[in-house]
């Protein structure tokens, strides 16, 4: 049977901290071991998470680094990496281990839902979550889990400060096609809501194909603060 290992990147999340990790309390107790990898926040994130966790982790800001770090100090067979700021049902660490324990499954994620109520919401989650079928490019929204040695052999998250993500799942998509579930992972639409929907849209569009075309992932990072 393996074993599951969850790492959560954070930087000023306590607003949302505690609701996911309250999420994931249930496979602590079948040993699935929670690890959140704290990038030097200046709110209450890490003394919110202290006890609600098997380790906190501080190291430098940088999403990709967070992560690397928090996978290097984990001991589980499988990975599963969080945004914070998402919210998952209970018994998704046992989906994921079930789902793996299939010989030719080495990684995958879930479908996402937006938490916003806007139709536009409903609209943009179907195309993220049809693209991704499609072309096998997973984000960071949607929960990826994978093999440790297969983690490892890619070398892990490219350290770049934006896409990451991206660059990571065109890797691996090279070895093996992502395993899509239908379970859905509900994550926070506050940077769209606060800029704007349709600006939020075009914004990732531009990014995105500026990533494609070769662009330096540190002034595109610069354009997406």
């Amino acid at each position: 049977m393996s074993t599951l290992s969850i790492v959560i990147p954070c930087l000023n999340e306590a607003a949302a901290i505690q609701r996911l990790l309250a999420c994931l309390q249930p496979a602590r107790t079948w040993g699935a071991e929670l690890i959140v990898v704290d990038g030097g926040s200046h709110d209450e994130t890490v003394q919110l998470a202290e006890q609600l966790v098997d380790r906190v982790l501080i190291t430098a800001a940088g999403r990709a680094h967070q992560m690397n770090a928090g996978a290097a100090a984990s001991n589980g067979d499988v990975l599963w990496f969080l945004h914070a700021d998402s919210v998952v049902e209970n018994s998704f660490p046992e989906v994921i281990l079930s789902v793996m324990g299939a010989v030719d499954v080495s990684w995958g994620r879930f479908d996402v839902t937006l938490a916003g109520r806007s139709p536009l919401f409903r609209i943009i989650e179907f195309m993220m979550n049809w693209r991704s079928r499609l072309t096998g490019i997973v984000t960071g929204d949607q929960g990826i889990f994978i093999r440790r040695k297969l983690f490892e052999q890619a070398g892990g998250f490219p350290e770049i400060p934006l896409m990451e993500d991206i660059q990571f799942s065109a890797r691996l998509r090279k070895r093996c096609w992502p395993t899509a579930l239908h379970h859905r992972v509900v994550t926070s639409t506050r940077r769209w809501e606060q800029s704007g929907i349709l600006r939020t849209i075009l914004l990732m569009w531009r990014l995105r194909l500026a990533f494609f075309f070769g662009a330096d992932p540190e002034q595109l990072a610069q354009r997406y603060r």
